[in-house]
C-alpha cells in the first residue's frame, strides 16, 4: 500500500513530487506532513531542480488546500532561477496556483512582466493569448494594457466558454471599464450560458456585476438559469451561492422558490452559507422586493430562523480548528451584528486548543472582527513566544500586525515585542521589500523602531528596488504600500530624529489631499458652530486643518496663556458659501507663524465608531499614534468620543456646549 512506503526511500524528487500529485485525493494527514518535510529536505538539498517539480509541488499544496507558505517560498526561488525556462503556459499555471494558495511575490511578477512582454507578439491564438491576458492585463501598463484589451476584442468571437471567464475575472482584477470589450464579451456569453455548470454561473454573473454590466437581455438569461440550478440544487453551499447572487442582479423581484429553497437548507448550512443568504434577504426585504403579500413577516421569520441555525452550529462547535476553517469567510453585517459575540465567546471556551497551528488564523479572525479579548490575546501570545522558533516571519509579522492594530499590550509586552522584534530582524531576507515597509509600519504604531529595519528601509538602493516591483502589484496593495511608507517616514522624523531620516512626503501628500475633496458632514458643522460660539466668532476656530507632517485634524483653536482665545489673522472661508466643501488651510500659511509665550494650540478630535474595537471604548493603534504625533507637533489634543457625545447625557444643545467648555478650558 502506497501509504505504507518510507518516505525516506524517495532518492528522486521527480518520483516524489509525482506521487504527491497522484495520492493527493487520499492521503492522511501525517503521511502528508512527511511528504512535505521530505519535500523541504529536497529542495533545500538540490540547486539545480527542474521548475516541473516545483509546480508539482503546488499542485499538492492547491489539491490538499493547505497554505504553507515556507515551501511555496522555495519553489518560488526554483522559479526565479528558471525564469528563462519559462513560458507563457508555465507563468500563467504559476499565477494560478500563487493566487489559490494566497502567495504572492512582487519579484517573479517584475520578471515574467519582463518575459511576457517580450512574448506578446507570439500569443496569436485564444489558449495563448488569454494565457497571456489573465497574467499580465492585471500589472501591465497603459501602452500594454490598451494592446492587450484591443486584442481580446478582436479575439473574442473565438474565446471557449472557459476562456470567456478568464477575461472577465482579468478583467475585474484590472478594474477595466473598456465598455467595447465588455459589450464584446457579453454578446459573446450567449452562445456560451447553457454549458456552464452552476459555480461558474454565479462567479460569471459576479464579475458582470463588478464591471457594471448593463446588457438586461444577458441578465434576464442568467436569471432563469439560476433558477433552474435553484430548484433542482441539494447542496446547501451551492443553494447559498446561487442566492447570494440573484441578489446581485439589477431589477430582481424575489420569487417564493428562493425563500422556500432557503429555509430547506439552512439547517445544514455553514456559517458561511448562512452569511450569504442572510445578506440577500435582508437586501431584498429593505428594497421592497419581496412581491407576495406578508412579505415582510416572512423575512423576519427565515432571518430569525436562519439566526438560530447559526447560534445553534456555534453550540455544537468543540473543535477550535473546523470553526476558525469555518470562519475564515465570514464577513458582513449579519455575522457582525447577530454572531459575532457568540462566536468570539465560543473561541474563548475552546482557547485551551490555541495551538502553533491555529494560531494564525485565530489572530485573523480577530483583526476581521476587531474584537480586543484579552483572554485569548494573551493566549496568542504565549503559544507564539513557546513556538518562536518553528514560525515563519511572516506568521509573526501578521501577529504583531494584530496586537498593533488593536492597541493591545500583552503580558510582559516589551519583552514579547523584543522577542519576536529580534526573530524578525534575524530573518528579513524571507521578506519582499514592500512586506519590509509594512512590517516597519506595524512596529512604528506600537512604538518600535528598530534599528537595522529603519536603515534598511530608508535606503535609496532599496526605495528604488521598491518602486520597481510596486508597479506589479495590484493598484490596492500598491496604494497601501506607499500610504504606510509615508506613515512610517513621518514617525521616524518625529519620534526618531537620531537617524537623521529627512522627510521626503511632501509631493505625495499634496498629491493625496489635492484629489480628495473634504466634505464636511452635517456633525462636524454642528459641532463648529458650537465651538465658534464657545470662542467669540467663526475667527476663532479653524476646521478640518492640516498640521505639518499632514496630519488632518477636525478643529483647531489657540489659547493665550490665560486661557483666553487668539484670533487667527485670516479668514477661513464661511462653510455656508461652500456647500460644506473646505479648501483645507495650507500647512504653511500665516496660522502656522509662533505662537505668543505661553500660548497653546489645541486639536479636538470627534472619534467615530472606526477609532475603537468593536463593542469597547478601547482605541485602536492608528488613532492613539496620531495622539501621540499630534502631542509632538505641540497640540494638545482633545478627543471627542461617538459614544459619549451620542450618550443621553448630552441630549441638549445647553450640555453639549459645557462639554466642549470643560473639554477646552478645564484640566486635560
Amino acid at each position: 500500500h502506497v501509504q505504507c512506503v518510507s518516505v525516506k526511500s524517495f532518492e528522486f524528487f521527480r518520483i516524489l513530487s509525482v506521487l504527491m500529485i497522484s495520492i493527493s485525493d487520499v492521503i492522511s494527514q501525517s503521511f502528508r506532513d512527511r511528504l512535505l518535510q521530505k519535500a523541504e529536505q529536497l529542495l533545500e538539498e538540490k540547486d539545480e531542480l527542474h521548475f516541473n517539480y516545483a509546480k508539482r509541488i503546488l499542485q499538492f499544496l492547491q489539491n490538499v488546500k493547505l497554505r504553507y507558505h515556507p515551501l511555496v517560498e522555495k519553489c518560488n526561488k526554483i522559479f526565479l532561477r528558471s525564469i528563462s525556462r519559462l513560458d507563457v503556459h508555465s507563468i500563467s499555471l504559476i499565477f494560478g496556483l500563487y493566487e489559490q494558495l494566497g502567495f504572492d511575490s512582487a519579484e517573479f511578477h517584475l520578471v515574467a512582466k519582463q518575459l511576457l512582454c517580450e512574448t506578446m507578439d507570439d500569443c496569436y491564438d485564444p489558449e495563448t493569448f488569454v494565457k497571456l491576458f489573465f497574467t499580465l492585463g492585471p500589472m501591465a501598463g497603459s501602452k500594454v494594457r490598451e494592446r492587450l484589451l484591443l486584442t481580446a476584442g478582436h479575439m473574442a468571437e473565438e474565446f471557449s466558454s472557459h476562456q470567456v471567464l478568464v477575461v472577465l475575472k482579468t478583467m475585474q482584477k484590472m478594474k477595466c471599464r473598456n465598455s467595447h470589450l465588455l459589450k464584446k464579451m457579453a454578446s459573446v456569453l450567449h452562445k456560451h450560458l447553457d454549458s456552464y455548470h452552476v459555480l461558474q454561473l454565479v462567479r460569471l454573473t459576479q464579475y458582470l456585476v463588478a464591471l457594471h454590466c448593463n446588457n438586461l437581455e444577458l441578465f434576464a438569461k442568467l436569471k432563469l438559469l439560476l433558477f433552474g440550478f435553484l430548484k433542482s440544487s441539494v447542496i446547501p453551499a451551492d443553494t447559498a451561492a446561487i442566492i447570494r447572487v440573484l441578489a446581485m442582479l439589477p431589477s430582481f423581484q424575489v420569487e417564493e422558490i428562493i425563500t422556500t429553497k432557503a429555509a430547506a437548507v439552512l439547517p445544514q448550512c455553514r456559517l458561511h452559507h448562512l452569511n450569504c443568504i442572510a445578506a440577500a434577504l435582508v437586501k431584498w426585504n429593505h428594497y421592497d422586493q419581496f412581491h407576495w403579500q406578508n412579505n415582510s413577516e416572512l423575512c423576519v421569520k427565515l432571518l430569525q430562523k436562519l439566526n438560530d441555525c447559526g447560534f445553534q452550529r456555534l453550540q455544537k462547535v468543540d473543535n477550535l480548528n473546523l470553526l476558525l476553517e469555518e470562519l475564515r469567510h465570514v464577513n458582513g453585517g449579519w455575522f457582525e451584528e447577530i454572531i459575532k459575540e457568540e462566536t468570539v465567546a465560543r473561541c474563548q471556551l475552546l482557547a485551551h486548543q490555541i495551538t502553533r497551528a491555529n494560531v494564525l488564523p485565530l489572530s485573523a479572525f480577530l483583526l476581521k472582527t476587531s474584537d480586543p479579548c484579552p483572554s485569548l490575546l494573551d493566549r496568542i501570545a504565549s503559544v507564539t513566544a513557546e513556538s518562536m522558533d518553528t514560525m515563519h516571519p511572516f506568521e509573526i509579522y501578521f501577529i504583531l500586525f494584530l496586537f498593533s492594530a488593536l492597541n493591545y499590550d500583552p503580558p510582559a509586552n516589551e519583552g514579547f515585542f523584543d522577542s519576536c522584534i529580534q526573530h524578525l530582524t534575524s530573518n528579513l531576507s524571507f521578506f519582499e521589500t514592500h512586506h519590509l515597509v509594512l512590517l516597519g509600519h506595524v512596529l512604528a504604531v506600537a512604538g518600535y523602531f528598530p534599528p537595522v529595519l529603519i536603515k534598511r528601509i530608508f535606503n535609496v538602493s532599496f526605495l528604488s528596488k521598491l518602486n520597481a516591483q510596486l508597479e506589479v502589484l495590484p493598484e490596492t496593495l500598491k496604494q497601501k504600500v506607499r500610504l504606510h511608507l509615508m506613515k512610517l517616514n513621518r514617525a521616524v522624523c518625529l519620534e526618531c530624529p537620531e537617524f537623521h531620516i529627512p522627510w521626503f512626503h511632501e509631493h505625495y501628500c499634496q498629491r493625496v489631499f489635492q484629489n480628495s475633496s473634504s466634505r464636511i458632514n452635517p456633525l462636524r458643522q454642528h459641532i463648529h458652530r458650537m465651538l465658534a460660539e464657545i470662542l467669540g466668532g467663526s475667527n476663532y476656530v479653524r476646521i478640518s486643518v492640516l498640521t505639518p507632517y499632514y496630519y488632518e485634524i477636525d478643529f483647531e483653536c489657540i489659547l493665550d496663556e490665560n486661557k483666553k482665545p487668539l484670533s487667527y489673522l485670516a479668514q477661513r472661508i464661511p462653510l455656508d458659501e461652500v456647500e460644506g466643501v473646505h479648501l483645507r488651510q495650507d500647512i504653511n500659511d500665516k496660522g502656522r507663524k509662533a505662537l505668543p509665550p505661553g500660548a497653546q494650540r489645541i486639536a479636538l478630535e470627534f472619534l467615530d465608531s472606526k477609532a475603537f474595537s468593536k463593542n469597547s471604548h478601547h482605541l485602536k493603534g492608528e488613532p492613539a499614534v496620531k495622539k501621540r504625533h499630534l502631542e509632538m507637533l505641540g497640540y494638545q489634543v482633545v478627543q471627542i468620543p461617538h459614544f459619549e457625545w451620542n450618550s443621553m447625557v448630552l441630549s441638549t444643545k445647553g450640555e453639549q456646549l459645557e462639554y466642549l467648555r470643560k473639554h477646552l478650558y478645564g484640566t486635560q
